[in-house]
């Protein structure tokens, strides 16, 4: 047998995708459609990783003829991590608590362990044209965020917005990057505390929407 027929009878007996295989191993998708045509052998590095997501030895995956097909009958691939997309987030409800949920969004079981996360609709042009309107945003819950970053911010107990926050000794400065439309403000320590201006996540991915 060939490389390319053993990594397809892997993938079929572990009843999985290529696309699956993809994001669980770190190899290429692309690569690893090629792989499965002939197109192309992998290195030893792909090999690698594509045997151990498929619980495989590398002599098996390669096309040796050795008595060592899987290793075992089925291995546990984590699905994704189903998080919330939110219309918007007000002052005063907690985003567990938000019951208008518009949709979800799935994301890896690596990303979640990182924390407590939730997407947000965007909404309005402030962001354009790198965030447009309607285009979902995941957030990972945090109280602040490094200087430069993009975060889901609440002013003055209104809906939150997203802005690239822009940390200072006296304060914090809000960009939108839009600027030519929607100025920079600009909000001191003692501003944070009496509006107040609190930050509730940290922008970790955009996903465009075409509606």
């Amino acid at each position: 047998m060939e490389f390319k027929d053993r990594l397809n009878q892997a993938l079929s007996m572990r009843k999985i995708s290529a696309a699956e295989l993809a994001r669980v191993s770190g190899v290429n998708e692309g690569a690893i459609s090629q792989y499965r045509k002939g197109g192309y052998k992998a290195n030893q590095y792909n090999l690698e990783k594509m045997a151990k997501a498929l619980n495989v030895s590398i002599p098996w995956l390669m096309g040796a003829n050795v008595d060592e097909p899987l290793l075992v009958d089925k291995i546990n691939f984590q699905k994704g991590i189903k998080i919330p997309v939110l219309g918007r987030v007000v002052a005063g409800v907690p985003i567990e608590a938000v019951t208008d949920i518009l949709d979800y969004e799935e994301i890896t079981p690596e990303l979640a362990a990182t924390g407590d996360f939730f997407a947000l609709r965007i909404k309005g042009d402030s962001m354009t044209p790198r965030i447009c309107e309607n285009d979902v945003v995941i957030v990972r819950k945090q109280p602040s965020v490094n200087s430069g970053s993009l975060a889901i911010v609440l002013i003055n107990g209104e809906a939150a917005t997203i802005k690239q926050v822009i940390v200072r000794e006296d304060g914090i400065m809000l960009q939108a990057f839009n600027p030519g439309v929607y100025p920079t403000h600009f909000y001191t320590c003692e501003d944070i505390k009496k509006l107040p201006v609190t930050i509730l996540g940290k922008v970790i991915e955009l996903r465009g929407k075409f509606m």
